[in-house]
């Protein structure tokens, strides 16, 4: 008679931008380590696409295997291609669930998608685990974070006060388990002083002057914000001003897909097309390998991205924070918050630099909360039926 074989709970995590690659990385790696864990991975979206960095080709390279590659975003970068790409996302996900049989979906945050995502799983009976929940941010983003924490049966959020919010939102507090940000965890296992690949991709990608990261230098990442996506390219063009008036080298990061994204593009472009700034290097993406060294050395980050407020926190870097699309998350010292004007950009990217680095915080955790999810998953005991718990 051969051995009783335990069925290994399969668990579905979802790729869809650079961003949570990068989140999901220490995740995947985790789940892939327990026997009694089974990974799926389905990679869709922006992450396929070249004009948003392609990150399948970094996925494909790591000896991870793909089971699904999912196309549902609509060209436009506007509120009606978000609102069509959601819905078609919804579509091509159930497809997906209904071929792979997961046990878990696994989605991260607070991106549209995610809430196709999160619906599909729900209407299909599988259980979700969300990850970040109840946190406090800008645009329609809080919004649709909720909206999946009301749709998920387990949850893996930042810091204590998201946990909070989740369990005042009527979420069992036996489901709740803060365990800190994932993409702390590639972050504390990583040799933050070695910046030779990112010289040398700089060398051979991107485009712009090459920028000597041996001398005091910026990172910009400017995203645009949903509910006022008509103002990207006015937003961008203050950021613009202020970067060129400050002549220092610079990173910039292309922004992400949201409605808005076309905006912000078109600013950039003119700006490098007209201006040819003798400066400023842009990158379409960069993977964490190469991000995280070009975050820790540099003199202060500028923008709009939770990165400042999170891994900039983490390793204690200046962060300039712009406009209102981080408004109200948790932030340390770190954080300097500026309005959607050149002058006072300036101002605080100069006030940054002059006072260096920050005391790491571990307001976001302490870098292993990949090992925490996987140790959850293993023996969680899912109830599909929701109750509100008060």
């Amino acid at each position: 008679m051969g051995a009783f074989k335990v069925k290994k709970r399969k668990v579905c995590v979802i790729i869809t931008t650079r961003g949570n690659y990068a989140k999901m990385k220490s995740v995947i790696h985790a789940i892939s380590a327990q026997p009694e864990l089974e990974l799926q991975l389905i990679v869709g979206g922006g992450a396929v696409l070249p004009k948003y960095g392609n990150i399948i080709r970094s996925i494909n390279s790591s000896d991870l295997k793909i089971d699904r590659v999912i196309h549902f975003l609509v060209e436009g970068e506007n509120p009606i291609t978000m609102a069509k790409s959601a819905g078609l996302a919804v579509t091509e996900f159930s497809t997906a669930f209904e071929n792979l049989q997961p046990d878990v979906v696994m989605v991260i945050a607070d991106r549209f998608e995610c809430l196709s995502i999160a619906m599909a799983a729900s209407y299909m009976n599988i259980s979700l685990a969300h990850i970040e929940g109840g946190e406090v941010s800008g645009s329609i983003d809080e919004s649709v974070r909720h909206a999946i924490t009301k749709l998920s049966h387990l949850h893996f959020p930042a810091t204590k006060k998201a946990a909070e919010r989740i369990e005042r939102l009527g979420e069992d507090p036996k489901t709740i388990f803060p365990v800190g940000c994932t993409s702390l965890d590639i972050i504390a296992s990583m040799d933050l002083t070695n910046l030779k690949p990112i010289m040398e991709l700089e060398e051979k990608s991107g485009v712009g002057i090459t920028v000597d990261l041996t001398k005091p230098y910026l990172v910009v990442i400017q995203h645009p914000v949903t509910t006022e996506y008509e103002q990207s390219l006015q937003h961008v063009n203050e950021t613009i001003m202020a970067i060129d008036s400050l002549s220092m080298g610079t990173i910039w990061i292309w922004p992400n897909m949201d409605a808005g994204s076309d905006g912000i593009s078109k600013g950039l472009r003119v700006f490098r097309e007209t201006k040819r700034p003798q400066h400023v290097h842009f990158f379409k993406s960069l993977p964490i390998e190469y991000y995280a060294p070009l975050l820790r050395n540099a003199a202060c980050i500028v923008g709009n991205s939770s990165s400042g407020i999170r891994e900039a926190a983490f390793i204690g870097i200046p962060t300039v924070n712009i406009g209102s699309r981080q408004s109200g998350r948790e932030r340390g010292k770190n954080v300097i918050d500026v309005g959607y004007d050149c002058i006072e950009i300036e101002k605080g990217i100069r006030k940054q630099i002059e006072h260096g680095k920050y005391e790491p915080d571990y307001i976001y955790g302490d870098g292993k909360a990949g090992q925490k999810i996987a140790e959850t998953l293993k023996y969680f005991e899912f109830k599909l039926q929701k109750r509100i718990s008060y």
